[in-house]
């Protein structure tokens, strides 16, 4: 009797145990650290918590990070490459894996919901270019070792239009059939957004802008490398990505410590854990 108490209780210890190990493993690897702030800067976790981040804050794989609307954050990765996030942009860290010695596991997989953020290369992109992805809703972006800025500008317009168009019908309904029905309105069929000196609001989609290097944007509709200097536009995933002559209102202007080097990072670029106190929501 004593025996068969003693193999039970061996049991449960043996499955508490691997229920640890698996605990452990499905844990979401950090990705980065938080090492230039100027607000609110939240993460939503995979599991649904949201944490309030501050300088030193690490970022996990799997998390959205959310600025409020005069935030910049920036984001030092484990690989040394950066980014910073405008004000009122959605980024989602999808997969992010580094290890100096196994560059075979190499993955940094983003995706940029609306907003706008600045991206700059480091190790995994040096040595692995094809491993990085920055998805947004009208195309995705991969590099050739760069620095680039990216927005997208989501489709307000459409939806205003959805609403104009429901509230014409509905006019037009209570009328009567005396009326002519209003014929469907619709969006101008522009190629391109409006300079930035017409005082138009921007055409929804996506923008980017080259500083260093080059990067390719592809989607259904085609394929397009981009260079230093230029200019890029692409209207949704139907459209193909085309070049912009001239800056087409891209604006990204963080403040002054944004453009000096951050604090370092720990041993074998791996950023410094973090002793703040955050707060958590869930």
């Amino acid at each position: 009797m004593n025996l068969s108490k003693n193999c039970t209780v061996t049991k449960a210890l043996l499955l508490l145990v691997l229920w640890c190990s698996c605990t452990l493993a499905l844990a979401a690897q950090v990705a980065g650290t938080v090492v230039q702030l100027s607000g609110p800067l939240l993460a939503r976790k995979a599991s649904g918590a949201v944490k309030i981040l501050s300088l030193k804050s690490e970022v996990e794989s799997g998390d959205t990070l959310v600025t409020e609307k005069n935030t910049y954050a920036m984001v030092r990765f484990i690989d040394n490459s950066e980014m910073t996030l405008k004000p009122a942009t959605t980024m989602t860290v999808d997969n992010f894996a580094f290890d100096n010695a196994k560059p075979d596991g190499d993955s940094a997989n983003f995706s940029l919901v609306k907003g706008g953020l600045r991206s700059v290369t480091g190790l995994l992109g040096k040595r692995n270019k094809e491993k990085f992805e920055l998805k947004t809703p009208a195309a995705t972006i991969g590099i050739r070792g760069t620095t680039f800025i990216a927005e997208y500008q989501p489709p307000e317009e459409e939806r205003a239009l959805a609403a104009m168009q429901a509230w014409l019908n509905a006019s037009t309904a209570a009328l009567g059939d005396s009326v002519m029905p209003i014929a469907p309105l619709q969006l101008a069929q522009v190629t391109l957004p409006p300079p930035p000196s017409s005082g138009t609001p921007r055409l929804p989609g996506l923008y980017v802008q080259v500083l260093d290097g080059l990067i390719h944007v592809t989607n259904p509709g085609g394929t397009s490398n981009f260079a230093a200097g230029q200019f890029g536009y692409t209207a949704s995933p139907s459209k193909p990505p085309v070049i912009v002559p001239v800056n087409p209102g891209i604006r990204f202007t963080p403040p002054p410590a944004f453009n000096q080097s951050a604090a370092p990072a720990g041993a074998a670029g791996v950023p410094a854990k973090s002793n703040t106190i955050e707060c958590e929501v869930r």
